[in-house]
């Protein structure tokens, strides 16, 4: 049995980007952005509802994200879910998801002094 995942997310980002090098060559950037819903509550008073998402950015993608993006810049991403699990030094097992980006967009105008606010499939 296949399946497939699909995750489409438009937000801010709630800090800057941190853009690594890993010792394969590879480069991946970690966001963090805020999506939120909002709705009425019983008193009809509009609620705004926050979701804070873990994305992580591969190859060429990610070098333009730590170049270009900064908190508070408004992204596109397209991606899937990827599920990172990993033991403690106490032994206690831990697990969460987060979203490998396979496409972004920068949205919200381009800063002064970006080139371009696109960047294309990521390498990983």
């Amino acid at each position: 049995m296949s399946t497939y995942t699909k995750v489409i997310l438009v937000g801010n980002l709630t800090r800057d980007p941190d853009l690594r090098d890993l010792a394969s060559g590879d480069q991946v950037c970690s966001i963090r952005i805020a999506t939120s819903e909002s709705y009425k509550n019983k008193q009809g008073e509009v609620v705004d509802k926050p979701c804070y998402v873990d994305v992580d950015v591969w190859g060429k993608s990610a070098a333009a994200c730590g170049t270009h993006l900064s908190k508070g810049r408004k992204v596109l991403v397209d991606g899937r879910l990827q599920l990172d699990q990993w033991e403690t030094e106490k032994g206690e097992k831990r697990s969460r998801l987060k979203v490998k980006a396979e496409k972004i967009q920068f949205m919200g105008g381009k800063p002064a002094t970006t080139a371009s606010n696109t960047t294309g499939n990521s390498n990983r």
